[in-house]
């Protein structure tokens, strides 16, 4: 049978909740790996959720971006990086910024193998960007940790700061394009409710198409 509410709500709370806090904690270990140990003294270089998480953000904005049956999209407190401190400047940040997205992608990967071997009908009606849940709390919360780190992956890896796939166009942009990027990073968390509101509607279906066509390729 399909979720309801309230079971999307305890399959999705858990598996949102271990895809941040793994997201979150890379980006620190990325960052430590090149040379700056910020993130560790803040604590970050932690799979502590509480250390991560922020309850507006994260928990609450895109429980009801599924609820209303769009892409999901979390924000975390950001993790502090002195970017002075990296290896191999700009593009260490590019590292640091792809380490959280591709954790995401690996995640997801790795949950779907793991639905294909113990549920292959629940993996595919996955393919369908559906989730089938029934007698078994597992079948559930791996169908849903495969979305919501699909949807993350995917749109952390826009180009648009403070996303992190902005980190990889800022290491390989011109300087006048590199000043841009920094006023729209500047305006922090407002930047990305502009975001939200102004181009997630024009672009929402390429977002859509590139998590289903990813969906369907794991599968």
């Amino acid at each position: 049978m399909q979720a309801s509410n309230f079971q999307l709500l305890i399959y999705a709370i858990p598996a949102l909740v271990l895809a941040i806090s793994l997201h979150e904690m890379m980006h620190s270990v990325a960052g430590y790996w090149l040379g700056d140990d910020t993130a560790r003294l803040h604590g970050r270089l932690s799979l502590n959720p509480l250390k991560h998480i922020d309850p507006l953000t994260t928990i609450a904005l895109p429980l009801i971006l599924v609820l209303a049956g769009l892409p999901p999209f979390a924000a975390a407190k950001p993790v502090p990086i002195n970017t002075s401190r990296l290896k191999f400047e700009e593009f260490g940040m590019a590292l640091v910024g792809l380490a959280g997205p591709l954790t995401n992608l690996l995640l997801a990967i790795i949950f779907i193998i793991v639905l294909k071997l113990i549920d292959p009908s629940g993996a595919s009606y996955l393919g369908q960007s559906q989730i089938m849940v029934g007698g078994s709390y597992l079948i559930g919360f791996l169908g849903y940790s495969v979305l919501i780190n699909i949807g993350l992956f995917v749109f952390n890896m826009i180009p648009f700061p403070p996303l992190d796939g902005s980190r990889v166009l800022y290491a390989l942009a011109p300087e006048f394009l590199q000043n841009i990027m920094m006023q729209i990073e500047r305006m922090g968390f407002t930047a990305i409710l502009l975001f939200m509101f102004i181009a997630f509607p024009v672009i929402s279906p390429l977002i859509m198409g590139a998590q289903q066509m990813l969906i369907r390729l794991l599968v």
